[in-house]
């Protein structure tokens, strides 16, 4: 039975596990690690410690769907609405630029279960906090080493992490990148941004007529979400949450900064804009180092393989662009370079 490891849990990865327990005949023996404690990459919905019921989504907030990708991955699409996992937007955001023929979505159960769908899909044995730090080759397999625990052999490696990840790597792959495939990932930049996931109490009231709002006049603050009202998920059961996305520039400037010290500015600046919001009973702060990709790898066809025999191959959003349909891409390229190789 082939042993066949996907690095990163986020919305490549995850897909690809699903694509590969569904595309390849016979028994599988699918592994997926994940650095983080949680899966769900730049994906995540984080719950408040004192309700699991009042959730934030901290990164996506929301699916875009152009034409193009309507056409392209229709499959995809109607699975995740057939699923109840994605209804369509219907709360409004003041400051989203709308274009002709797109089609907006949201995840009522947070932009997570779309990650938690395809990894059930796929059947793959979950390991969270396993973070990999090198890849040998040894007797035609790869032995991947991760800061705990043993090595262990896989005969398919696929890493969907972001691209300074990948070349931290140590071991016998940093020989068998090439130079040439050394600067296209050294080229692959990325944005970064901090978000602010605010938890309140049952019967709590957020009174502001909007559920998101692009902010265009803060140093601090590019959006607000009321994360349940986005989503719908208004009850009085359970409170309601709010999520703040900081812009590029705060991002960068205060990206080695203590989360503390982050919160507290943040916290500052959300009381010019909304100085009526009452106090959380949680907070969540969460550095996007890597939040979106502003420079994708030049030339490349959404996948990136390293080594043929046995395989060996990257993807992401480094290889395409940051959205769902980027990733979705991504993962469909490296199931076709995959075909080639086994």
């Amino acid at each position: 039975m082939p042993r066949v490891l996907v690095v990163g849990a986020g919305l490549t990865g995850s897909v690809c596990a699903a694509l590969l327990r569904r595309q390849l005949a016979g028994p599988l023996d699918l592994a997926l690690w994940d650095k983080a404690g949680d899966a769900g990459g730049r994906m995540t919905t984080a719950k408040s410690p004192h309700d699991p019921r009042c959730t934030a989504d901290l990164g996506a907030q929301y699916i875009t769907c152009t034409p193009h990708y309507a056409k392209k991955h229709q499959k995809f699409y109607e699975e995740l609405l057939a699923h109840g996992i994605l209804e369509p937007l219907t709360s409004p955001i003041e400051g989203m630029q709308v274009k002709e023929g797109d089609c907006n979505f949201v995840a009522p159960q947070g932009i997570s279960s779309i990650i938690k769908h395809y990894l059930k899909e796929s059947g793959a044995e979950v390991s969270l906090k396993q973070c990999v730090t090198q890849i040998n080759l040894r007797d035609n397999k790869w032995e991947v080493s991760k800061d705990t625990g043993s090595p262990e052999q896989f005969d398919l490696v696929v890493l969907t992490m972001p691209a300074p990840q990948i070349l931290g790597l140590q071991g016998d792959i940093v020989n068998l990148i090439s130079e040439g495939q050394r600067q296209q990932l050294a080229s692959v930049s990325y944005s970064s941004r901090y978000a602010l996931g605010l938890f309140y109490e049952a019967g709590m009231k957020i009174d502001v007529p909007w559920a998101g709002r692009y902010i265009t006049s803060n140093p601090c603050i590019r959006f607000i979400s009321i994360d349940n009202k986005k989503r719908n998920l208004e009850s009085s059961e359970f409170g309601p949450s709010v999520v703040i996305h900081t812009t590029v520039p705060f991002g960068v400037t205060h990206l080695e900064h203590s989360e503390e010290d982050v919160q507290e500015l943040i916290t500052q600046q959300l009381e010019t804009i909304l100085p009526a919001l009452p106090q959380p009973v949680a907070t969540k702060c969460q550095k996007w180092r890597y939040s979106q990709v502003t420079n994708s790898a030049a030339n490349s066809p959404g996948q990136m393989t390293l080594h043929l025999n046995p395989f060996l191959v990257c993807g992401g959003d480094g290889f395409t662009h940051s959205n769902f349909d980027g990733c979705i891409a991504s993962a469909l390229s490296v199931m076709e370079a995959l075909k080639n190789g086994i």
